[in-house]
């Protein structure tokens, strides 16, 4: 998958992604995993969608969801697309890449017992 309307083009083999979740989450058991991101105790692997690849990127492709060490990605920076939504971008650690799935993950549930929408956050 290719996205030829691409606002960011990354260098070498960098990973742009969007669409990580940061809120509260509830696995398929029932276990809620609170938003405790930023205590010692909040430290987690988080999901995130391929939005472009640099030209030397040979593992990923956009689209794919990628799973990421914690913190091993820049601050969000919201940028427009040409039709007017948000999203918001991450640089990503390549060697901080633990799985890559062709799929959304569906193991995750927001804790007010909906489906986790990453398109959404």
């Amino acid at each position: 998958m290719t996205n030829d309307n691409v606002l960011v083009r990354p260098l070498k083999d960098s990973v742009i992604a969007s669409d990580m979740y940061f809120g509260d989450l509830r696995t398929t058991f029932g276990i809620i995993i609170l938003n405790d991101d930023g205590k010692s105790y909040g430290v987690k692997p988080r999901w995130g969608k391929v939005y472009s690849v640099g030209p030397d990127q040979k593992d990923v492709v956009p689209g794919d969801w990628i799973l990421v060490e914690h913190g091993r990605w820049t601050r969000g920076i919201d940028l427009e697309n040409e039709d007017g939504s948000k999203i918001n971008w991450r640089k990503i650690d390549n060697s901080a890449i633990l799985l890559i799935s062709d799929e959304q993950p569906t193991d995750a549930y927001v804790a007010e017992d909906r489906m986790l929408d990453l398109k959404t956050n």
